[in-house]
């Protein structure tokens, strides 16, 4: 959206040239000079951060020749300039006028006029131009068409890199370690006492702060960049805005509820305010309440196609109005058809949203045990205050082992003779809810239909995702439920320090760094012609010793391959002239049947008399066409 309004635009090339006796053209040719020469000399932030993030990735130069050299003006070149020199470049260069010479127009003539045209549209745009003096042509390119990077070049860009450049993108993951773990390490300390009596926590939770700050300015920049432009390939009664304004302050509104209760938290930990606990939690409250609003009109929501939409609303969806649209969007999912792999993303959107709904409404019932515990100070087991989080982790696992099992009973629907494991846990009742309605028509006579080879394939790779997702949902609440119990004996004053409960995350983090950095510092260039020279000597030694030819090879890497065109063969030549003659190979191809094939041979039918394997290295190359194949396979040496 950010790039949508503010593309840059490039002005329209006027024929009418300059008026220079005009005062006030002089005095905005004059504005134009200063603005210009201020851009380039002060370096926008986007583009200084985006050289200390990728420099190695970009070569050291340029091979094609630069917009100015195109132009024909200097790189200090101002907007008047570069449009003279390009009406004068247009009209040296352009086909039209080449072919009106009388010279031959060829491609390579076409494509640097059309680079000539546009060297200018990124020059006479200041921004785009700042952008092409900072990184050049191909870091332009990359910033503004990424897909358009050949992964190869920048691999090689990359291992021909200076080691400054590498440690700047390393600097950035330790940057980004540090201020992950940075808060929770001061959290634990805190908790410890390691910080001493006078610490207070508004000013331990000083990178949180930090993190707050940043997100409130990215929902303000959210809001103010207005309403997000329609696309041209979407017709305009079509179109709904994604974001509409409603949401954007939903959502920064839903987030200072979230910075309000961290700041009377802190200040009630200090000793700043003394006010109850329930006041306290009351932002998180709504917080909460404002997210299981929205998961709760997710899971009510219907998936309808196209057809059963216009059938519900009595008309056609592009005759609905815009607020009418909208609720359609709040009430409905539409999909095209009522299968396929929208189809299903569409029930698995209401199903995480049910599973959200569980752990929403657990964390409520967890924050008003809290709540009752700290405020009416019912001394109560931190066991029993967790029990919410306890069955809200056991409600994930077997949520996760349902939909294992509505894959299954799926399959074993679709196909008995593959899944037909799982009969049996679909007639005890595991069967597919109604967003496996459709699988009944896939029935005929009673019978399923056969199912093709992809889709077999397809299905197997359906229930193996589920299972993998299963078995990592489990294994990921178990260990949240391990961590949740080295938190809760600590709150009961277990003797072990508050760092042991964050201990796995910081052992993870930094590997990953060290792997990470083993990456940036050891990936070198490897030459591809590196060790031939020795490979070849040592082929050479065992052609010698099988007593054939040797092989040349070139030190300068300029391999050239070898003459192809047939020697002649004489027909009475012995086996070692034979042999002797295979320094030049010809062309040939491998028949199974009848072993090597010259290209330059006619096969003509086998002769009635078989011949034995072992004779055939006696026999001429020009005979072998009238050998018959053994009447059964020989076996022989490969080696």
């Amino acid at each position: 959206t950010w790039s949508i309004s503010n593309s840059p635009v490039v002005p329209p090339i006027s024929n009418t040239p300059p008026h220079h006796g005009s005062t006030a053209n002089n005095t905005n040719t004059k504005d134009t000079k200063t603005h210009t020469h201020a851009t380039i000399q002060t370096m926008r932030y986007d583009i200084a951060f985006f050289l200390c993030c990728c420099r190695s990735f970009l070569s050291s130069s340029d091979e094609n020749e630069s917009y100015y050299d195109l132009l024909g003006v200097p790189p200090t070149a101002t907007p008047e300039e570069l449009k003279r020199a390009y009406k004068r470049q247009s009209l040296l260069m352009h086909p039209d006028k080449l072919a009106q010479k009388g010279q031959t127009v060829t491609a390579a003539d076409r494509d640097r006029f059309t680079r000539m045209r546009n060297a200018y549209e990124v020059l006479s745009d200041p921004r785009r131009r700042e952008t092409y003096d900072a990184i050049g042509e191909r870091g332009m390119k990359w910033v503004e068409e990424p897909l358009s990077v050949d992964p190869q070049e920048l691999a090689h860009n990359f291992a021909t890199s200076s080691v400054y450049d590498r440690s700047k993108i390393f600097a950035i993951f330790l940057a980004v370690y540090v201020a992950v773990f940075l808060l929770p390490i001061l959290v634990c300390l805190m908790a410890d006492g390691e910080l001493g009596p006078g610490a207070r926590w508004t000013v331990v939770l000083i990178p949180l702060w930090l993190w707050d700050v940043i997100i409130l300015f990215y929902h303000s920049r959210v809001i103010l960049m207005g309403p997000i432009k329609r696309p041209d390939h979407i017709p305009e009664e079509e179109w709904v805005d994604p974001l509409p304004m409603w949401k954007r302050v939903l959502a920064i509104c839903r987030f200072a509820l979230l910075v309000l209760f961290e700041v009377l938290l802190a200040l009630q930990l200090d000793g700043f305010i003394r006010a109850p606990w329930w006041l306290i939690f009351l932002p998180i409250f709504l917080w909460e309440f404002i997210a299981l609003r929205k998961k709760i009109l997710l899971a009510n929501m219907s998936v309808v196609t196209h057809e059963e939409l216009e059938l519900a609303i009595g008309k056609k969806f592009t005759e609905c109005s815009p607020a009418e649209k909208e609720d359609i969007h709040r009430r409905f999912i539409v999909v095209p058809t009522n299968e396929g792999s929208i189809y299903e993303a569409a029930c698995r959107l209401r199903s995480e949203a049910t599973g959200d709904i569980i752990r929403i409404l657990a964390r409520i019932i967890f924050s008003v045990l809290l709540v009752l515990n700290l405020e009416l100070q019912l001394d109560w087991s931190w066991w029993l205050v967790f029990l919410p989080i306890w069955c809200m982790a056991f409600c994930i696992v077997g949520a996760a082992f349902r939909r294992f099992s509505e894959a299954q009973a799926e399959a074993a629907q679709r196909d008995p003779e593959t899944f037909g494991n799982a009969e049996q846990e679909a007639a005890n009742g595991w069967a597919p809810s109604t967003s496996y309605a459709k699988m009944d028509e896939s029935k005929k006579d009673g019978q399923p239909q056969p199912l093709s080879d992809e889709e077999r394939d397809e299905l197997k790779a359906k229930v193996m995702h589920s299972a993998y997702r299963a078995v990592g949902t489990c294994f990921s609440q178990c260990f949240f439920l391990f961590l949740m119990c080295l938190l809760i004996a600590k709150i009961e004053g277990a003797g072990y320090s508050s760092v042991l409960i964050i201990s796995p995350f910081l052992i993870f983090g930094g590997v990953l760094l060290c792997c990470l950095a083993c990456t940036i510092f050891c990936i070198t260039e490897v030459d591809e012609n590196a060790g031939m020279a020795d490979f070849d000597s040592n082929v050479n030694q065992a052609a010698a010793a099988a007593g054939y030819g040797t092989t040349d090879y070139d030190t300068n890497n300029s391999y050239q391959p070898p003459n192809q065109q047939p020697q002649q063969q004489d027909t009475q030549g012995s086996a070692s002239s034979y042999s002797n003659d295979c320094r030049t190979p010809v062309e040939s191809t491998w028949d199974p049947e009848y072993g090597q094939v010259w290209t330059s041979e006619k096969r003509d039918e086998p002769s009635s008399t078989p011949v034995e394997m072992e004779t055939l290295e006696q026999i001429p190359l020009d005979d072998v066409k009238d050998v018959e194949k053994p009447t059964e396979n020989p076996s022989f040496d490969l080696d």
